[in-house]
């Protein structure tokens, strides 16, 4: 594939300020679908899809001879962060921006649609995805059901993520587990109102909800083994009303659960949902348990991991292999569950505001070095006819 000339590397720039001034929230990126069509349309796909699995768009581009297909994906949603920074291209929204980078994810999948619009793939196809409800687990799993999706059925996937704390434009790979799985659990405890005067007329949820919380936290250490670790973090709780003269009736916590291993969450889970039903039971307590936001663990295919490697070799981009998953999790785990893929991430800066962070910004400098390497891994695989996508597969969950 050609090199991307500077003229339109500012103008992929300019779409990523674009973006970046006009965020929106997971399920409601109607206006940044219609910006990303928009430009996909002027390049001439021999596919364009719209409304995958939601707001979601795709554009394939298709070689003359038979091959591989290959599937890129970006996120289209921004958080519900409000925007701190005065910059020229800041969020127009109000407690709404893109704090996460996936304007600059955009923009990179843009830059490869204008490389392949102007020089098609010599073989197979590139499936280039916008995918919606990355932040809240959704829109992978939706595009994956959509029947849209069986007409560009891929044979690998691939995605990138920009990594505030690595040197900028470094290239971060693990094989098997790169980001853990994760679940939000919410538990609702019902008793009985009463008079503050009279609380033993009532059934407060008080002493409960402190035991939960406390439980909860120490619940990893104490339910896993060495090998299985995991987490259990609180991240809201509330006991009550705001009424001084009332026991409260009510309360709920949540908590998001991670862990490296599918199978060591899903276990989690259940522990959490029996320790909490016998906290309840214990204070004469209705229980009502639910969970949302639940992400799989994204495990990387070794093969897959090698080829990003040898793309930033041939780049001369440094490439930094991890021992361990990050913590975080990316609901891409449900492609490279369901394909041989891996997910990678690109270096913004050892001293970058971190993601989800109200300061940070995704650094433009990334988006030439984005279109570099996913360049590099169309290449690789179109010239390697070695490459069996039933070999090598790492799709169970991940061992580490």
């Amino acid at each position: 594939m050609n090199r991307i000339d500077q003229n339109t590397i500012r103008q992929l720039t300019e779409l990523r300020h674009h973006l970046h001034r006009n965020p929106e929230l997971s399920n409601k990126e109607t206006g940044t679908a219609d910006i990303i069509g928009g430009f996909l349309e002027k390049l001439e796909p021999d596919i364009l899809l719209r409304k995958i699995g939601g707001e979601g768009v795709a554009a394939v581009f298709s070689g003359k001879k038979p091959g591989k297909s290959i599937l890129l994906r970006a996120d289209l949603d921004a958080l519900p962060i409000p925007e701190m920074l005065t910059i020229d291209h800041g969020s127009i929204h109000q407690g709404v921006s893109h704090k996460c980078g996936h304007d600059g994810h955009m923009a990179i999948l843009a830059g490869i649609a204008s490389l392949l619009a102007a020089r098609r793939p010599t073989s197979g196809r590139v499936i280039l995805l916008f995918q919606p409800a990355e932040e809240t687990g959704e829109g992978a799993a939706r595009v994956l059901a959509d029947p849209q999706f069986q007409t560009i059925y891929p044979d690998y996937v691939f995605a990138l993520h920009n990594l505030p704390g690595y040197r900028r434009g470094d290239i971060i790979v693990k094989t098997n587990c790169f980001a853990a799985a994760s679940t939000g659990i919410i538990i609702h405890y019902y008793g009985k109102t009463a008079h503050a005067g009279e609380p033993e007329k009532g059934t407060s949820p008080a002493s409960a909800m402190s035991q939960l919380i406390n439980s909860l936290t120490a619940l990893p250490q104490n339910n896993t083994t060495f090998g299985d670790a995991a987490k259990v973090t609180v991240i809201h709780a509330r006991l009550g009303e705001r009424a001084f003269g009332t026991s409260p009736g009510d309360a709920v916590v949540m908590a998001t659960l991670r862990a490296a291993r599918d199978s060591v969450i899903n276990q989690l889970e259940k522990n959490c949902s029996q320790l909490a039903t016998g906290i309840g039971k214990t204070f004469k307590l209705n229980t009502s348990i639910s969970s949302t936001e639940s992400f799989p663990a994204t495990i990387n295919n070794k093969k897959m991991v090698n080829i990003i490697g040898k793309a930033a070799d041939a780049c001369g981009i440094k490439v930094i292999y991890r021992d361990h998953p990050f913590p975080w999790s990316e609901d891409f785990g449900h492609f490279t569950h369901a394909f041989p893929g891996a997910l990678f991430g690109v270096g913004a800066g050892k001293n970058h505001p971190s993601l989800h962070h109200p300061y940070y910004d995704f650094p433009d400098t990334l988006i030439s070095a984005g279109i570099q390497i996913y360049a590099g891994i169309i290449e690789l695989i179109q010239n390697d006819e070695t490459i069996d996508k039933n070999s090598d597969q790492t799709l169970q969950t991940a061992s580490d």
